[in-house]
């Protein structure tokens, strides 16, 4: 039997650079938060061993895993199941775009399997795999609002956000977090940063809005600091690009400028746009 899950998108209200490590990875501090994009993951078992993956404009290679079938095998390896595996993906959240659809996906694999074998591994064993396949994708498996630290592994709840609403805004362009982080000049080490504290105002959100990623990103890309400019004149409150781009979101206080903003005649019609909001809950969202 075929049973379906929801793996949503991530953006980050905030990002910054700390310094570059001795293993090459970089020192970061991050506010991350799920949001109301999704794409949908079916998950069958087999009694034939092996990973079957399908997913429509999805190309592998003969012996290529994405990144969800090498979640669901390192499950099964560290379960110690011989369980076969089909994976039906069907991709909304746009790709390469700062969303961080790839971890999700694997997230909620891991955490799919976990209930259909009856495995019983808790959050922070998840995690332990997690880490392996992605930085990103011990977050999706966290479900909370996280403070992230470390190369973005480690996490602390955040509580008090405000219950705003976003107008998501993807160009249509694939950025390369890799090509990114590796034109990122860093002009001196910065202090580690305190987690950010809110009470619920929802000008709190804007507050802490800050990506040093942009300043990498935006030259190559000039469209990602267009759409800034036009969700700003449509409303927002406040506009950032989400992780290493391409998606910008703008900040609304309800659902109805949200809505209005959306509608921006400024908003090209080869741009997609989606109003979403804060997922909240924890643990797997199955339809």
């Amino acid at each position: 039997m075929l049973k379906t899950y929801l793996a949503p998108a991530k953006i980050n209200l905030c990002l910054h650079v700390l310094g570059k490590r001795a293993d090459g990875y970089h020192e970061l501090a991050m506010l991350m938060q799920r949001i109301s994009l999704y794409d949908r993951i079916g998950l069958r078992l087999s009694s034939k061993p092996g990973i079957t993956i399908r997913c429509a404009g999805l190309d592998l290679q003969p012996n290529q895993e994405n990144i969800a079938a090498r979640a669901a095998r390192a499950l099964l390896d560290a379960a110690g199941v011989k369980s076969g595996v089909e994976i039906e993906i069907d991709k909304q959240i746009p790709v390469a775009a700062g969303l961080g659809g790839g971890s999700s996906n694997a997230a909620t694999v891991l955490m799919g399997l976990n209930e259909m074998l009856g495995l019983g591994l808790g959050n922070q064993a998840l995690r332990k795999i997690a880490v392996i396949l992605g930085a990103d994708v011990p977050f999706f498996i966290f479900g909370r609002p996280a403070w992230a630290t470390g190369i973005g592994d480690v996490l602390e709840e955040v509580v008090g956000l405000p219950r705003v609403w976003y107008v998501l805004v993807n160009p249509g362009i694939a950025v390369s977090t890799a090509w990114v982080y590796g034109n990122l000049r860093l002009t001196s080490p910065r202090p580690d940063l305190k987690i950010p504290r809110f009470s619920g105002a929802p000008q709190e959100a804007v507050a802490v809005l800050h990506n040093d990623l942009e300043r990498v990103t935006i030259p190559r890309h000039p469209q990602i600091g267009e759409v800034k400019e036009v969700l700003l004149a449509a409303g927002a409150s406040g506009a950032l690009m989400s992780g290493s781009g391409s998606s910008v979101f703008g900040v609304f206080t309800n659902q109805a400028d949200a809505l209005r903003a959306a509608q921006s005649p400024g908003l090209k019609r080869d741009w997609k746009v989606f109003v979403v909001q804060p997922v909240q809950g924890v643990g797997t969202i199955s339809v």
